[in-house]
């Protein structure tokens, strides 16, 4: 297939070469392309109608600048984000990933075997990211084997940040979010049910403990038909809960369910897991902590004896809580042109010259780009209009390396502790890794400045505005197996 002219004068388009679809769902359509001035394979995510329902743009605006903030080794990338041709009417988005050969859901089910150093690797790069994230004040909320990014190579990536959120000290009043809806076997008991709740970090370490449980066995732990099912198989590995921790679910239908509850004993996990690394069951027991308030939390698990060998803290960094300017946005009430500007703000980040010029004030509204924008429509639909030999017998699409070579846990391992044993190194890597994209000499003073600028002139309402009846939607952008 031929290079095609994108969106600009910068040639963005002819960058990429279209290879197939890897992926399709109610957002749009993924294919894969080879970046043809490094030579690297990555992903094109189409997303079609962004702004059809506001929640949903709000959702991709929402993960669109986390994924640009947290930068890390063991997050997925953004690469990049195509330039619309035109600031206030553009509808459709084309982000670009760095392209993963598989994930974890995909590599439990082809793997029946894992060995215990994949289950110790594969965790510590988990608890590595979500450090990272949880530094930053922000909670994943939705972490499943089908939002872990692998390769060949044995690396994870955490990837999916549709339903995310950054939380701020302002205070004591509570911050509640209102479209929680991530799937129920991975779901915190504190939250079993309810749809309206305060957040900690410490969901997300229960989600980590499942997927790790599932790592052990190949099979889900808590696979639940509905909330009482799910209750009922989480107390059955762990006992009844005490009146204090049963206090602390929010479902008031949960807390009489579990109150009514015959007294159950805790099943040992010597038993549960008997070939598991008693070391991996001890920190799983702390990962799976009923009571929110004594769950370990990530940076502990690093530092645990399970990952004696491995872990090492200049390869395990945190960032700075994330700016309450960043998120301004969230305390009104927005309308679709609203999010479009914002989206188009974020956009102008991976176009640092274009950044500047906006940030200081240009007027780039009627700057119409002389691109290819109808020929790289026609490039999509006619993917999609000729699916491959492999979409039309409706195999499994980029799924070439679900099984996984057993040296090549080893190797990584390996690489991971050279990288520890030599810190210099490490510290020029991390660094590397962490940055933010591509921007001109100064920009972030008056990018800082803009985002104080915007706050400060914005009043919030006293409760977000979000449908829930549009949550259902996939609007989530980054490449998954659940999309594939």
């Amino acid at each position: 297939m031929p290079d095609k002219e994108f969106f600009t004068e910068y040639g963005e388009a002819s960058q990429y070469k279209i290879q197939e679809v890897i992926g399709k769902g109610s957002y749009g359509i993924v294919a894969s392309a080879i970046d043809t001035h490094t030579g690297e394979m990555v992903a094109i995510k189409k997303i079609n109608d962004v702004f059809e329902h506001v929640s949903d743009a709000m959702r991709i605006l929402r993960e669109i600048k986390l994924l640009r903030l947290l930068r890390h080794p063991d997050i997925v990338e953004i690469k990049h984000i195509m330039l619309p041709p035109c600031r206030r009417e553009f509808k459709d988005i084309y982000v670009v990933f760095e392209l993963m050969e598989s994930d974890l859901h995909e590599v439990i089910k082809a793997n029946d075997d894992l060995s215990p150093g994949h289950h110790k690797f594969f965790l510590y790069q988990l608890l590595r990211a979500l450090k990272y994230i949880h530094s930053a004040n922000v909670f994943h909320r939705d972490l499943k084997p089908k939002n872990i990014l692998a390769n060949s190579d044995c690396k994870l990536k955490i990837c999916d940040f549709g339903l995310a959120r950054a939380q701020f000290n302002e205070g004591a009043t509570p911050i509640f979010w209102t479209d929680y809806v991530a799937t129920r076997w991975y779901r915190a008991p504190e939250l079993c049910g309810s749809f309206f709740s305060k957040y900690t970090p410490a969901v997300d370490i229960w989600s980590i403990g499942c997927i790790f449980a599932e790592m052990l066995t190949g099979k889900p732990l808590f696979p639940g038909k509905n909330v009482v099912h799910q209750l009922d198989l989480i107390t059955d590995l762990l006992g009844t809960p005490s009146a204090e921790s049963v206090a602390r679910i929010r479902n008031e239908k949960a807390r009489r369910y579990l109150c009514s509850m015959r007294q159950k004993s805790p099943v040992p996990f010597s038993k549960k897991f008997p070939n598991a690394d008693p070391l991996a069951l001890r920190l799983l027991e702390r990962l799976l902590e009923f009571d929110p308030r004594y769950r370990i939390t990530a940076e502990e698990a690093l530092a645990h004896p399970y990952f004696r060998g491995l872990a090492n803290v200049d390869s395990e960094p945190s960032m700075k809580p994330i700016s309450k300017f960043e998120f301004a946005f969230e305390r009104r009430k927005l309308t679709k042109d609203d999010v479009r500007e914002l989206i188009y703000r974020e956009i102008l980040e991976y176009h640092p010259q274009m950044l500047r010029e906006y940030l200081q004030g240009a007027d780039l509204s009627s700057f119409m780009y002389p691109s290819g924008l109808d020929q790289f429509k026609q490039q999509f639909a006619s993917l999609e209009e000729n699916p491959s030999p492999k979409e039309r017998r409706g195999t499994s699409l980029l799924r070439k390396y679900a099984s996984l070579p057993r040296e090549r846990v080893y190797k990584s391992i390996e690489e991971t502790m050279e990288d520890n044993s030599d810190s210099g190194r490490t510290t020029s890597v991390r660094r590397a890794a962490c940055q933010s994209p591509p921007s001109s000499q100064g920009i972030d003073k008056i990018r800082e400045s803009a985002l104080r600028r915007a706050f400060s002139s914005q009043t919030a309402p006293k409760t977000p505005s979000c449908s829930v009846h549009y949550l259902s939607r996939n609007s989530s952008i980054v490449l998954t197996s659940a999309e594939v």
